[in-house]
């Protein structure tokens, strides 16, 4: 996949490196040219000096061909700016913006852009919503025959009860969470867009539950 990523400094250089290692090709976009010098010698993917909302700038960064964009620089403002030119100018799906002021994300993420706030930024959160598919184990028992994982949801669970979603999957949702915050839901809970969900499961079942959860909810007859 191709990933371009706004802002060259700490997170956004590591992130650059750690997605070329995984195998995807990568482009930074940064205003100051000598940030660059954080990606090192090896590193192979582009370097665009130019303003990450600026659609030129993003076509000269492969916007056009790529699978996911990552605003990482250190204005909220203009990640959020850029996140929503990437999501619907260029309508990348993986879209991820890391906020400083955690009382903005919850409105951002209202507007369909999954933000990670820097008090509990990790490179695992913000690679996970770049790169949404399988399922992220977070527990295991000790047998290791169930685990707590996170798993990748189609957005054609959206609008359904979780009742549905754990009656055709064969899963538990141990909790959910919305807008940066967790959630226990009731089996009357709808699932919404941007929900992160959690569940208990065979550890032997990850496969199928997987493939149930990316396709979404069995056709209704006639419907």
């Amino acid at each position: 996949m191709h990933i371009v990523i706004m802002g060259c400094g700490r997170v956004g250089s590591a992130l650059a490196q750690t997605l070329e290692e995984q195998g995807h090709t990568v482009a930074v976009i940064d205003q100051d040219p000598t940030a660059f010098r954080r990606l090192g010698s090896g590193f192979g993917g582009r370097r665009v000096t130019g303003v990450g909302f600026d659609q030129d700038t993003l076509r000269e960064a492969g916007i056009e061909e790529a699978g996911a964009f990552a605003a990482v620089s250190s204005g909220d403002n203009s990640n959020i700016i850029a996140a929503r030119v990437a999501r619907e100018m260029f309508g990348i799906e993986n879209v991820a913006a890391r906020i400083y002021d955690p009382r903005r994300a919850e409105v951002y993420q209202r507007l369909g852009i999954p933000t990670v706030a820097t008090v509990r930024w990790t490179a695992d959160q913000m690679l996970r919503r770049l790169l949404p598919s399988g399922a992220e184990p977070l527990w295991r028992d000790p047998t290791g025959g169930v685990q707590l994982a996170e798993v990748h949801t189609s957005t054609a669970w959206v609008g359904h009860r979780i009742s549905r979603l754990q009656d055709e999957t064969g899963v538990r949702v141990a909790f959910l969470t919305r807008l940066g915050e967790a959630i226990l839901p009731s089996s009357q809970t709808v699932l919404q867009e941007g929900d992160l969900v959690h569940v208990m499961m065979r550890t032997d079942e990850i496969d199928r539950v997987e493939a149930a959860f990316a396709k979404g909810p069995e056709q209704e007859g006639g419907h």
